[in-house]
């Protein structure tokens, strides 16, 4: 009968890591809707394509631990917020959670590497990028709503209708996510 390896300390820290991908995911499906119901499509748009990418980040650390022969659990998430004060704190909650994401996504590499796990500290460099890329544009988009919310809101959706802020497209270099990419 055959069984994934053991966990390492890595490999749980991997597994919980996926959590944090599925929370932010939720998180963004939750503000996306907010969004919507505030009749902002652009920004909720965007929100719904964020939260695509975090699942598909999830799905990226799954394949990997099968691909590794670890053993991989899909563990629960906390509930995401849901009220927000206005149309500007989504967007700096955002900024928080993935400045968060980003420290945990660092904290792994450098676990990877404390363990020895040079193929996983390798396979994490693509995610400290895509953190960088993902802190950079959720602090171009607070600007930008923050701006707007001072006049005209809908100047933030003309913004976004007029220019992609995030995800320009499928990265090649993106590891493989388990059951495809959305």
């Amino acid at each position: 009968m055959y069984a994934p390896m053991a966990a390492g300390r890595f490999a749980e820290a991997l597994n919980e890591q996926v959590a944090n991908e599925f929370a932010a995911s939720q998180q963004y499906v939750a503000i996306a809707v907010y969004y919507d119901s505030e009749t902002l499509p652009q920004l909720a748009g965007h929100f719904y394509r964020q939260a695509v990418e975090e699942r598909n980040h999830a799905m990226m650390l799954v394949q990997y631990l099968l691909d590794a022969d670890l053993a991989v659990t899909i563990p629960a998430v906390t509930g995401p917020k849901t009220e927000f004060a206005d149309a500007v704190s989504p967007v700096a909650h955002a900024l928080e959670q993935e400045r968060q994401v980003t420290a945990q996504i660092s904290r792994l590499a450098a676990l990877a590497r404390e363990e020895e796990d040079l193929v996983g500290a390798q396979f994490l460099d693509w995610f400290l990028k895509e953190q960088r890329e993902e802190v950079a544009s959720m602090s171009d988009l607070l600007a930008i709503v923050t701006r707007a919310s001072e006049s005209n809101l809908l100047l933030a959706e003309d913004s976004l209708s007029r220019t992609q802020i995030g995800d320009q497209g499928a990265d090649p270099s993106a590891p493989p996510a388990a059951g495809g990419a959305l």
